[in-house]
């Protein structure tokens, strides 16, 4: 866990002549950066440390003694009769006290159907993961709180809350979570109807900001680093954001200039004021979709690193296309070291905006094969992620999907051509009943392979769950497939626990370790419910942990677009993109993670297996962390460039 734990008497500063040391790192340039230990994984970590690694006159002698006491230590579980689920869903226990409210009051309107993401986040920078959840309002001129179909519970007016993570020791001697509403100590007022939250440090201080979309709203909270957050939404230049329908939102560097830069994907041309009637096939009233309204072209700000964007929409090529966009994730699609963003439409053509190198973008879904279907068909795409689940050096693509269209995986040839995959990779039939929104590519149990969650909810109003009465009809149960070895995926839903069985109108999925124990947890949110708050129970196999950020000089902000690889003294490479965006609406952990699987030599004691952390920097640099333990969590600081160089 990243600084927090067992407080400053553990650990002290030594002279490098006296007492024992780390082995320091070997970087490609010996002024490339640092890295140091965080903890063993599971296990808390010290609260400061002297410096950043390596230092030539400073070293930590009290961390190898104490992960070898502590790791020696830790509590063994009682054997269970059977195979544990993956997931228990820990929520309410931990204290995420949150219902969603949508603002239904039986007009149908569409916002209301659409739903809100979810956000982990380091907010006060105590080392563990945050959580933001974005909240709805009341639609409908003249409408008031009494007219809702189902009355809001929790604060008045409807906001956006935060909660704190406030980690604590377990009876089983576990690390678990323990959830503290600071919504109103830390100043946020989200009362807007809320879609979407992208989480990413603009002012370069340290402490990441939220970027919130929604319904003809929108709002920039900076961090002040105190834990409170001020509105800076018109003061930043972002007002134009809130004239739209935004869902999904990226913070990334597109121009190599050091500063995140900011993509909204906008949806729909719809006014409440305006509401179309439309129907089922039944004949019944229904909500409408995509294809009854005009579509929104996409937001580029760029960064001018004084505390405003620019509107850069025009001027890059984003704003010549307008289209029906739900989701967006950033990626290298052709390899050239420069940022590409993936938009995935619901209904019409995804969007590959290639990087240009020149401050413009080159839409090439088409041509590349990422906008359709193998049979050339546009889908209803929701939720997107990019990845190496194949482990072949490139970023393939996945989308989720309406009720009688599959999921799509596309793989990257390694030069930004994609071929759809997704009946030879065993993820055609299965998604066919559902509608999924949210999903991540994570490995999940520790194998080293990169697997599929995904959270459901339909559009349509489902006949079944009208005929019982049920005042918001459109639940699904989640899914979850198992990548083995890159070659394929199996659904393993059954095995994965009560959560992915319970019926919920599932929207958000972030991914993130909340209980700091070295695996990915999930956040999901739902539409018009609680959320979920699924802790891992699977994962068996050592990890590597590593969480890449700028000098403590330059606020130690996390390097979003970074590549890591990860390259064992033996076996197949593995590689993570450091970044926030993803899924539907939501914001997953920065930090990257590498299940190394139950053949690993890891041993009791972490440190047994090793290894060397490679990184490319947005601004084209490489770096090389090597000899490095796993069974670790790495906090790893590129230094500055040389004077003359870029950011």
């Amino acid at each position: 866990m990243i600084g927090r734990g067992i407080g400053d008497r553990g650990c002290r500063s030594v002279d490098r002549d006296r007492g024992p040391r780390l082995p320091e790192p070997e970087n490609l340039a010996r002024s490339g950066g640092s890295a140091k230990p965080q903890a063993a994984l599971g296990l808390p970590a010290a609260r400061r440390y002297a410096s950043a690694m390596p230092s030539s006159a400073r070293r930590l002698a009290c961390v190898v003694p104490w992960l070898l006491a502590t790791a020696l230590a830790r509590p063994t579980l009682p054997a269970a009769a059977g195979p544990l689920p993956w997931f228990v869903d820990v929520a309410a226990p931990w204290g995420l006290d949150f219902q969603h409210f949508n603002g239904m009051t039986g007009e149908l309107y569409y916002p209301e159907m659409v739903g809100s993401g979810a956000a982990f986040l380091d907010y006060d920078g105590d080392g563990d993961l945050d959580i933001y959840l974005v909240q709805g309002s009341l639609l409908g001129e003249g409408k008031t709180l009494a007219d809702a179909t189902v009355p809001p519970r929790g604060p008045l007016p409807p906001r956006g809350q935060l909660f704190r993570n406030d980690l604590v020791r377990g009876v089983d001697g576990r690390l678990e979570a323990h959830f503290v509403d600071v919504t109103a100590a830390s100043g946020l007022l989200a009362t807007g109807y809320g879609m979407g939250v992208a989480v990413g440090d603009v002012d370069d201080d340290g402490g990441p900001d939220l970027f919130l979309t929604g319904y003809r709203w929108a709002a920039l909270l900076r961090n002040r680093g105190d834990g409170t957050f001020e509105d800076v939404t018109a003061a930043a230049g972002l007002g134009a954001a809130a004239e739209r329908w935004g869902v999904s939102a990226s913070f990334l560097d597109y121009d190599r200039d050091g500063r995140l830069d900011l993509y909204v994907a906008n949806y729909v041309s719809y006014s409440v004021a305006a509401n179309p009637t439309c129907y089922s096939p039944a004949s019944r009233r229904d909500y409408c979709g995509p294809n009854d309204f005009p579509g929104e072209a996409d937001f580029l700000f760029h960064n001018l690193g004084d505390g405003r964007f620019a509107d850069v929409s025009g001027p890059a090529g984003i704003g010549a296309v307008a289209s029906t966009g739900l989701g967006v994730v950033s990626l290298d699609a052709d390899g050239d070291g420069w940022l590409d963003l993936h938009v995935a439409n619901d209904g019409r053509p995804n969007l590959l905006w290639i990087n240009r190198q020149n401050g413009t973008f080159e839409d090439q879904g088409l041509l590349s094969g990422a906008a359709v279907n193998r049979e050339g068909r546009t889908e209803a795409s929701m939720g997107v992620d990019a990845a190496d689940f194949d482990r072949d050096g490139d970023e393939d693509l996945f989308s989720a999907h309406l009720t009688g269209e599959t999921n799509t995986l596309w793989v990257n040839d390694g030069h930004g051509q994609f071929e759809d995959r997704t009946l030879e990779l065993g993820l055609a039939t299965g998604s066919l009943p559902f509608t999924s929104f949210g999903t991540a590519f994570v490995d999940l149990d520790g194998d080293g392979w990169l697997d599929l969650p995904l959270v459901s909810g339909a559009v349509r109003l489902q006949e079944a769950e009208l005929a019982a009465g049920e005042r918001y009809p459109l639940a699904q149960h989640a899914q979850l497939y198992r990548g083995v070895e890159g070659r394929r995926f199996t659904e393993v839903t059954a095995e994965a626990g009560p959560p992915f069985a319970a019926r919920t109108v599932g929207r958000g999925l972030a991914v993130g370790d909340v209980d700091e124990d070295g695996d990915a947890d999930l956040l999901v949110s739902t539409n018009n419910g609680a959320p979920q708050l699924l802790r891992n129970e699977v994962s068996a196999g050592p990890w590597v942990v590593a969480r890449v950020v700028a000098p403590p000089s330059r606020g130690g902000w996390d390097l979003l677009g970074t590549l890591v690889e990860w390259l064992p003294a033996s076996g197949r490479a593995q590689r993570a993109r450091v970044r926030t965006d993803g899924s539907y609406g939501s914001a997953r952990d920065p930090r990257v993670r590498f299940g190394l699987g139950q053949g690993a030599k890891a041993g009791p004691v972490p440190g047994t297996e090793r290894g060397t952390l490679r990184l490319q920097l947005t601004d084209g640099r490489r770096l090389a962390f090597r000899d490095l333990a796993s069974g670790l969590a790495w906090q790893l600081h590129p230094r500055e460039p040389a004077p003359g160089g870029r950011r």
